[in-house]
């Protein structure tokens, strides 16, 4: 959650409190004698004080929503530089053996992927825990915590620059207890020391840098800082060296600044439902939500913002569902025609890996060509879904065939052999195996003389003389000098390569060469084909193997409901292996928890720590949602069973019962110091938004009404950000929707193998409706269902043929039986 987002939900006394706070950090940082420390603070000072009435930087009078926009649009724009990454092995390094390192500390004992990274670092690293802790109460250090996750650029930067540096690393070992967090292992500290990084220099980023007192109390934090001093900036060792004095001379002033600002934070993040207050009218607070979006939607090629463009599903699903609702209205169209465009686009932009399938994480530029090229399981997950969603409404081939391709990638790049999904793929490898050193996009790029010589058979069809390469050459953009922009590439790794990017339809392109449009199919697969090969021998990025509940269930999710759209079982059957990997190797049964990550082991098996880390809120959230999304691909009871039981566990754990909503992380870990509900729904769904909607899912699916008044209340808690700025929580608005308009459960009575059984399951599952449970009442009344929803008993097949009820709190249509009159009721607003 970024300050910008926080702002409408500070109040101005908290407000004041942060600006008080700040301008004393403002005094302190003066002895630095640096520009950057101080105008970094003075910036915050004017965007808070903008939000008390005062005026922006600029002199116009805006929200800290809009001031703070400029720093994080700083924040994504750091320009690409060169990367090293040392591994222990060469598994790690991408394909690269960089030879075992002579120095070892004790993050070499671990299984995160990025705490291994730092395991030869001259820095006297500790992994967060209690050992590190009473180091620093003992000696009486202060602690300087260091975060990232082993696919961030910039944090592969700072270990070449500073953290492989003797000199800084005895520096850090002879003043402060260091700590290393992988921040996907613990998003729950990441997310506390976050939230007072944004608060304090108003941006963040990885790798972070926080300076601690021995209990945990922040007083000074930082994301990337260059290892020497320049104009407008101090070096890393500088500013451990005035930390230093300050701490031996100033110490009380460090500590009570920190403790200020932490206790004006605690006020500024607290979200509570108050009594008797009831979610918000869910019509404005759709429209709002809608008109935000439309406001930041940049119409030639999709997306929200000019540059950089991330893909954020949580819009694009919630467009699809306004639309639902919206459908023979302008704005319904609009919310259609922007969700669909901007797929679309990233599709066919250079975001979208065209060779080897799946997408990266972000595009650099307005266009979706130039990516940021590491790719994240979380983004697979979301935009198959989305892109499936697409097919269902709009028919076209062309997003189904998407949606496989992304399965495709991660099927083949991205699994573990015991069923479960690995995290990550870096942005940087080696150009060629006898590189030494890595550069963002090598692994992706292509020249035009490497393409020309592989596809290099004419193509005597052609009315005019051409090779495969010169019509694969002409659809994907690709130049003799290259198609990279100079701005997208400020350190020259990328010149003279090109990023594929489709130029020109099929049709366009068969047309140019006189070409059948089937046989320009056949040569762009075949040139494809031709490419993947040749980058299988090029050494791989950096696989992140470490495998995380949460991201799981999203995958699930995606395996799940594109298997269901499409009819084809083996991706359904994917997402139950990983469904039953989350039970063998992520469920404690004994203590009835969740865990958070597992790894893969040297010998390729389920590794696990000596301590386990326990789930958070968002590892229950995405699972159990990823099990209703499988049960409704696969009809089988016991995966809502296991919903049902790490819902009860998640409500034990996490649901904050005075103010409603649950906390991110448990509220009864004393190292955490803050107890957050997150609420933005960003690169992820928010954990609460996505509780919402399985607490409404499973109410119908169990009868149980106290989840339903459990999601109203999540709702309510929400209220204030929903009115506001709903923009910040489409996927909650997605909820609110759902609550307002009541899910309708769609029961089909039958055989799950019978053909007429078959023939209405495909009937639902080629709609999209989004308001909607699906099941399956297959009269074994002994069964989860039947169990839990007695009335099922009182649904019966039709003179022996599969029926099909459509109801609302299981008052029902009349039952039908053929795919043609359900889909009517379906597709019938005004039905039960």
């Amino acid at each position: 959650m970024s300050l910008k987002l926080q702002a409408d939900s500070l109040s101005r006394e908290v407000v004041g409190d942060i600006i008080r706070m700040l301008k004393l950090a403002w005094t302190w940082t003066r002895f630095m004698n640096r520009r950057s420390v101080t105008s970094s603070l003075t910036d915050s000072l004017l965007r808070l004080d903008t939000l008390s009435g005062l005026p922006c930087r600029s002199g116009t009078h805006k929200s800290l929503l809009s001031c703070s926009a400029v720093s994080f649009a700083k924040d994504w724009s750091i320009p690409r530089g060169k990367t090293v990454c040392r591994r222990w092995l060469t598994m790690a390094t991408g394909g690269k053996d960089q030879g075992t390192q002579k120095r070892t500390n004790r993050l070499c004992n671990e299984k995160s992927p990025y705490l291994l990274q730092h395991a030869h670092n001259p820095v006297d690293w500790f992994p967060w825990g209690q050992e590190a802790f009473d180091k620093a109460k003992s000696e009486d250090k202060p602690i300087f915590l260091s975060v990232g996750y082993s696919t961030c650029h910039w944090c592969h930067v700072m270990e070449r620059e500073s953290f492989e540096d003797a000199d800084i690393g005895k520096l850090l070992g002879e003043n402060f207890v260091c700590i290393k967090v992988d921040r996907e292992e613990r998003p729950d500290v990441d997310k506390v020391y976050m939230t007072f990084v944004q608060a304090t220099s108003g941006g963040g980023g990885w790798p972070m840098s926080v300076w601690l007192t021995p209990d945990l109390r922040p007083f000074l934090g930082g994301t990337y800082f260059p290892p020497k001093d320049s104009m407008y900036r101090p070096g890393f060792k500088t500013v451990l060296l005035r930390i230093t004095e300050q701490w031996k001379n100033n110490r009380e002033a460090l500590v009570s600044k920190g403790e200020h600002i932490l206790e004006a934070l605690r006020k500024g993040t607290a979200i509570a439902a108050s009594e008797g207050e009831t979610p918000p009218h869910c019509p404005d607070v759709m429209e709002r939500c809608f008109q935000q979006l439309a406001s930041t939607y940049e119409e030639e090629y999709g997306g929200f913002r000019e540059s950089p463009k991330f893909p954020t599903p949580v819009n694009l699903r919630f467009l699809f569902s306004y639309w639902a609702q919206q459908k023979t209205s302008t704005q319904g169209a609009q919310a259609l025609q922007m969700a669909l465009h901007t797929l679309k686009m990233m599709a066919l932009g250079g975001i979208h890996d065209h060779v080897a399938q799946g997408f990266h994480r972000y595009s650099t530029d307005s266009i979706w060509h130039v990516p940021h090229f590491e790719k994240m399981l979380y983004d697979q997950g979301q935009l198959a879904v989305a892109y499936i969603t697409a097919y269902q409404i709009s028919g076209d081939v062309f997003f189904a065939d998407v949606a496989r391709d992304i399965l495709c990638y991660v099927s083949r790049d991205l699994s573990d052999k015991s069923g479960g999904f690995y995290s990550a793929e870096d942005a940087d490898s080696y150009p060629t195996a006898e590189s030494t050193e890595k550069k963002e996009g090598a692994f992706c790029v292509w020249t035009h003389d490497e393409i020309k010589s592989l596809l290099s058979q004419p193509v005597t069809e052609a009315t005019v003389p051409a090779t495969q390469a010169d019509i694969f050459m002409h659809h994907y953009g690709v130049e003799e000098q290259g198609n990279v922009q100079s701005e997208q590439d400020p350190h020259g790794e990328l010149k003279g390569q090109n990023v594929l990017i489709v130029r020109y339809s099929v049709e366009l392109t068969a047309a140019k060469f006189g070409l059948s449009v089937d046989r320009a199919k056949e040569i762009l697969r075949e040139g494809r084909q031709r490419l993947a090969e040749v980058r299988r021998q090029r050494p791989r990025p950096h696989l992140d193997s470490k495998m995380l509940s949460s991201w799981n269930g999203l995958m699930i999710s995606g395996f799940a409901q594109v298997g269901a759209v499409l009819g084809e079982q083996m991706f359904v059957e994917r997402a139950k292996r990983a469904a039953q990997f989350l039970k063998e190797h992520m469920w404690d049964p004994v203590d009835r928890k969740l865990l958070r990550a597992c790894y893969r082991g040297e010998e390729m098996e389920v590794e696990q720590i000596a301590s386990p880390i326990p789930g958070f809120l968002d590892d229950y959230a995405f699972v159990v949602a990823g099990l209703l999304d499988l049960y409704e691909a696969s009809l089988e009871p016991e995966w809502l069973e296991w919903a049902e039981v790490l819902q009860e566990r998640q409500d034990q754990l996490y649901w904050d019962k005075v103010d409603s909503g649950y906390f991110s992380s448990d509220p009864n870990d004393q190292c955490v110091l803050l107890s957050l509900k997150e609420d933005q729904d960003g690169a992820e769904p928010s954990a609460n938004s996505e509780s919402a909607l399985n607490l409404l899912k499973l109410s119908h699916y169990t009868g149980r009404a106290e989840w339903a008044e459990q999601a109203k209340q999540i709702l309510a808690a929400f209220s204030i950000r929903l009115i506001k700025v709903p923009i910040a929580l489409p996927e909650m608005v997605r909820a609110l929707m759902a609550h307002y308009h009541t899910l309708r459960q769609v029961v089909i009575c039958g055989q799950p193998d019978s053909e007429d059984t078959i023939s209405l399951l495909a009937c639902v599952n080629t709609h999209f409706i989004p308001n909607k449970v699906l099941l399956l009442a297959d009269g074994n009344t002994e069964s989860f269902l039947y169990r839990r929803l007695p009335v099922l008993s009182t649904m019966e097949p039709l003179q022996g043929r599969a029926t099909a009820y459509v109801c609302k709190n299981f008052t029902c249509s009349l039952p039908v039986t053929s795919p043609t009159d359900l889909r009517r009721v379906l597709l019938d607003s005004h039905s039960p």
